[in-house]
């Protein structure tokens, strides 16, 4: 540091050397970055749609999962696979710190940018309930306050990342006793908990769940807490899993990708993916086609590995592209690289989110956020624990006060807004979030910049 300013490795020292050089970047060339990122915005919802969410599913049929507790695991670890690559290339390669631009732009962009998505780009209101957005929050602070006392003597000792692991395992085994903890909490605090879940139901009743004909007979799968867990029983919960994507008919074989659509936008869009569909199609098995159905894990397995190449190179690509446009290291991290690195989450959480599933997609949001504290903790105890044993993890904690304190504050304030809005997600929350993302954001880059705070950096070198 040089006057009290501190210096920030560039981001660009992290990836391989664009294919243009920056005057031809300037000269026209960032043009082919913006494709190529329009382009791996658009191999992301693929993935996501065709394999990653109907392996979802089908895990959750097969382990009896509810919405919540499927979102709040198998989707968040799966989605967040690009994080967990991060952290190893973070702890392994480049040996890079932990800025409080990686942990704040990340952790706000999940929790509010992902939830404004959700209520904006989706034309259903899905209904919430209340446990599981209380349970995964206090988790995430949990975690979060964790690794923010880890770091505040720039030191990670292996005891203290396997505290990490062990959060994250206390956080599972919650999952696994989940409607047993809900009853009781139901049975204790019975004032507050009653009228939210007789508002559910009454909202349930007012608006069937996507996937279910009001002409065929079953009836419609009340949203209450008291009757879902990690274990069910009940036949109508795997029904709804499996309509979700048009699974409701096991007889009949789900249609080939390669079948053209028949709107005339969805063509000129499916032309161009075509590359990509077939890349997908030769890779993965296909598990919502009876032949592959039963290699669901591998289909999941897969499609996340595909879901993490393409993160990187989203992520690369937008890192090029801000430095050619001149914006801050800082503002970087806090904005583009942030939203880069959760395309998968945002993604998956709109897509769930329009077909309804709002616990699925709040949950996935904060236990996400739960998910990335554990990708720092498991490189992090590899390494003290079985690499470097002579001393601790060195990192970079400055910004600490900050950090916690907007960390804290985002979360309460979207368990508010949702509390307020009458635990649905609509439009309404959406634009709530995005004010609320957009104001966070701001301040942020006020104090990364030093306008604000006394912490001003710079890129090393510059």
């Amino acid at each position: 540091s040089e006057n009290g300013t501190r210096c920030v490795l560039s981001s660009s020292s992290e990836f391989p050397e664009g294919f243009f050089t920056p005057q031809e970047r300037k000269d026209g060339g960032i043009v082919i970055y913006f494709i190529i990122i329009l382009y791996m915005f658009l191999a992301v919802s693929i993935v996501c749609d065709d394999y990653f969410l109907p392996s979802l599913e089908i895990i959750s049929e097969c382990l009896g999962l509810s919405q919540d507790v499927a979102g709040a695991t198998f989707m968040a670890a799966g989605s967040s696979a690009p994080e967990l690559v991060t952290a190893f290339l973070g702890a392994f390669v480049t040996k890079g710190d932990i800025g409080v631009s990686t942990i704040l732009g990340s952790a706000i962009y999940n929790l509010l940018g992902i939830s404004a998505a959700c209520g904006l780009f989706s034309s259903v209101v899905s209904r919430l309930s209340c446990w599981p957005l209380f349970r995964d929050c206090l988790a995430y602070t949990i975690s979060a306050a964790a690794v923010l006392a880890m770091i505040a003597d720039n030191r990670i000792y292996w005891y203290e990342s396997a505290s990490l692991l062990l959060i994250y395992g206390c956080y599972i085994l919650v999952l696994c006793f989940d409607i047993k903890i809900n009853q009781y909490l139901m049975k204790k605090f019975s004032p507050c908990c009653t009228c939210f879940t007789k508002a559910m139901g009454e909202n349930t009743e007012q608006q069937p769940l996507v996937g279910w004909r009001d002409e065929s007979g079953p009836l419609i799968r009340q949203q209450s807490r008291t009757d879902s867990g990690i274990f069910q029983d009940e036949l109508d919960y795997s029904q709804l899993s499996t309509s979700l994507h048009g699974l409701d008919e096991i007889s009949e074989d789900h249609p080939n990708v390669f079948t053209m659509p028949e709107s005339d936008m969805k063509r000129i869009l499916w032309v161009l993916s075509l590359p990509i569909i077939t890349l997908l199609y030769l890779t993965i098995p296909d598990c919502r086609r009876q032949f592959w159905r039963n290699w669901f894990m591998v289909t999941f397995l897969i499609s996340a590995a595909w879901i993490s190449a393409i993160t990187y190179v989203l992520v690369w690509m937008v890192t090029i592209a801000g430095e050619t446009l001149g914006i801050p290291e800082s503002v970087m991290g806090l904005t583009l690289l942030a939203a880069g690195t959760s395309v998968p989450d945002t993604v998956a959480s709109v897509l769930v989110a329009r077909k309804g599933n709002g616990d699925m997609a709040m949950s996935n949001i904060v236990g996400s956020n739960v998910f990335d504290m554990l990708c720092l903790g498991i490189p992090w105890f590899i390494k003290t624990a079985f690499i470097n044993t002579s001393g601790p993890i060195e990192v970079n904690s400055s910004g600490l006060t900050y950090t916690a304190i907007s960390l804290i504050c985002s979360v309460g304030f979207i368990f508010l807004a949702v509390h307020l809005n009458g635990w649905k997600i609509d439009k309404k929350l959406g634009t709530i979030c995005l004010v609320l993302y957009l104001v966070f954001t701001v301040l942020s880059i006020l104090y990364e910049l030093g306008i604000i705070g006394n912490n001003p950096t710079r890129v090393c070198g510059n």
